[in-house]
């Protein structure tokens, strides 16, 4: 297995075998990064390969400042949200400046399997999706997400809130049909 350094450097060569190399460690994490951001598996699928295009065509860049698979990561949220982001335009996202946001209220994700979990976060809304992937799961703030994809930061507020509720409708749909720990009732 090739360290870290052997895959910069045969890619930055453009060696095919370091290539495929770099793609079979991380193309799974990236996956699993672009569905979070797509309405479907063939969106998720044409993001990451996208991503890795603009990995291999801009790693002679990677100045080695970061972790290799956190510059990939950020190159493969990038190409999903420039994805995303005509659609995003397309929709209309109310700014509500004062929002009460419950942060203490937590949601428990024990019970559920991390297919179940793309499953209900692919299935909201294109601006809730987005906004709750950049703030819950990436950490951005609210002013930085509204910077990234020209929103305001009480839209990202207000887009954020909505995500939760309807996670949390979906959860509870979830426990309800399934049990605490995921079982069928009959």
């Amino acid at each position: 297995m090739l360290s870290e350094k052997e895959l910069i450097k045969g890619c930055v060569k453009a060696d095919r075998a370091a290539q495929k190399a770099l793609y079979d460690r991380y193309c799974r994490k990236m996956m699993v990064v672009c569905q979070r951001y797509s309405k479907s598996s063939q969106e998720a699928e044409d993001s990451l390969q996208e991503g890795f295009i603009k990995v291999f065509a801009s790693i002679k860049s990677f100045r080695e400042e970061a972790r290799l698979e956190t510059w990939i990561t950020r190159i493969m949220i990038n190409t999903a949200l420039n994805n995303q982001r005509q659609k995003l335009y397309l929709l209309p996202m109310v700014d509500v400046t004062q929002i009460e946001l419950n942060e203490a209220e937590e949601i428990s994700l024990a019970a559920f399997n991390l297919s179940e979990l793309i499953s209900m976060i692919q299935s909201l809304p294109d601006g809730c999706r987005v906004v709750f992937n950049l703030f819950a799961v990436e950490g951005y703030s609210h002013k930085e997400i509204g910077d990234m994809i020209g929103i305001s930061e009480g839209t990202s507020k207000s887009q954020y809130s909505r995500a939760r509720s309807l996670l949390k409708m979906k959860l509870n749909l979830h426990e309800k049909k399934y049990g605490k720990y995921g079982e069928a009732k009959v």
